[in-house]
């Protein structure tokens, strides 16, 4: 094993915890115009 390794491994352990709850493309955007998010304020971002 490389010294390198370890490292990895330590940092692939790691979780990621998200600070909000992810919002599906076709779920009402939550600044509640009524329009789905990818219409509204998720226009234009990638998943």
């Amino acid at each position: 094993p490389h010294r390198h390794q370890s490292a990895l491994a330590a940092k692939a352990k790691q979780t990621f915890k998200r600070e909000t709850v992810k919002v599906g493309r076709n779920e009402p955007c939550p600044c509640g115009s009524g329009r789905k998010s990818k219409r509204c304020c998720g226009e234009g971002t990638k998943t």
